[in-house]
């Protein structure tokens, strides 16, 4: 990052945190004025500014309405600057359709490339957020596109991701993979048969520049040979119960539950249904990584809100209790409860939830 521009993204920086979206597009369309490339303005100015503010909200610098308030004014920033002057191109490539898998609302990722792609001569089509599979494939039949960039950040995304890609590919259009959920190299993209990941816009766009073959028909791509044991079924199936009997326990085991406000019960609830949901996931991935990390992300998460110390490792053992029959989410289990101790030992104060 080059001076001027480390100038320009503490600027920018804090007009979006005073909310002050004019003063945000002055920024950014006078940083074109100056002789910035608009995909350099996308990809060096605003996106950096959004990752620091989850950065921020993760270390709780930034409440969660502050963090929705900046990433509005990013995102219609991002639009402003598709209709300046300088950012008008002319199409001369193929047809890209841009989505967001179902469920997926973390839109801007998918928005920056979109933008990158049609500044680079392609024609786009941005479907945006939360993109059911059915709608997306009917717009495959009626646009031609030569590709899809699907985009999902939250890994308990990625089984309706693995449907998106099949899908697609049964109408013979291939898929490129990107965001968080499918991993930083990658590997779950892989692992749900994309035909193409990239780990950010522009090798997305020297990608599909490049050219992805369209999948054979009838192209068989790597099974999920553990999904045979049905645990995955079997766990998703159940999360509303399984919720249900972890925060029951909870409550037997800490009385001191009884004085909760009904916005305590409300967050200790929504913890433990994110534990489930991760866990799920990472069995339909068989990856013990998926679930430990999230974990380890949730203590430092709980961490930086000073929460008290005191019941994720005791969800972790109920829910092992309720699953004791499951051998790979006892695995999965056991190995993020050695996480949660590794992380006692070495700060010296456990991690805790909503108790």
């Amino acid at each position: 990052m080059t001076a001027d521009t480390r100038t320009l993204h503490e600027q920018l920086w804090t007009a979006v945190t005073d909310r002050d979206e004019h003063r945000a597009a002055a920024i950014v369309f006078a940083a074109l004025d100056e002789g910035i490339g608009a995909e350099d303005v996308l990809l060096d100015l605003i996106a950096p500014v959004q990752r620091r503010v989850g950065t921020e909200w993760a270390a709780n610098r930034l409440s969660v309405a502050q963090e929705h308030a900046a990433s509005a004014i990013a995102e219609r920033v991002i639009a402003a600057l598709a209709h300046h002057p300088a950012t008008r191109t002319t199409p001369t490539r193929g047809r890209i359709t841009v989505a967001c898998v179902d469920q997926e609302w973390h839109v801007l990722p998918a928005r920056l490339l979109a933008e990158v792609l049609t500044l680079r001569g392609w024609q786009v089509s941005f479907l945006g957020a939360q993109v059911p599979t059915p709608h997306l494939i009917e717009h495959l039949h009626s646009s031609g596109a030569d590709a899809v960039a699907l985009s999902s950040s939250i890994a308990t995304r990625l089984p309706t991701a693995h449907a998106a890609i099949s899908a697609c590919q049964a109408v013979g259009v291939p898929v490129l993979a990107g965001g968080a959920a499918f991993g930083p190299d990658g590997r779950y993209a892989r692992l749900l048969g994309a035909n193409a990941w990239a780990p950010d816009a522009r090798d997305a766009a020297r990608q599909l520049a490049d050219g992805i073959p369209k999948p054979s028909p009838g192209a068989r791509f790597e099974d999920l040979h553990h999904l045979a044991d049905q645990e995955y079924t079997l766990v998703a199936r159940s999360h509303g119960q399984l919720v249900k009997q972890v925060l029951t326990r909870l409550e037997e085991r800490f009385p001191a539950m009884a004085g909760y406000s009904g916005r305590q019960r409300e967050r200790t609830a929504e913890d433990i249904a994110h534990i489930v949901e991760f866990l799920s996931v990472a069995l339909y991935t068989d990856d013990d990584d998926l679930f430990t990390n999230f974990m380890t992300w949730t203590a430092g998460i709980l961490t930086a809100r000073d929460v008290p110390a005191r019941s994720l490792r005791p969800a972790l053992d109920i829910l092992a209790g309720e699953l004791k029959d499951f051998p790979r989410s006892t695995r999965l289990l056991d190995g993020a409860r050695l996480a949660l101790d590794d992380a006692l030992a070495t700060t010296g104060r456990h991690p805790g939830a909503h108790v």
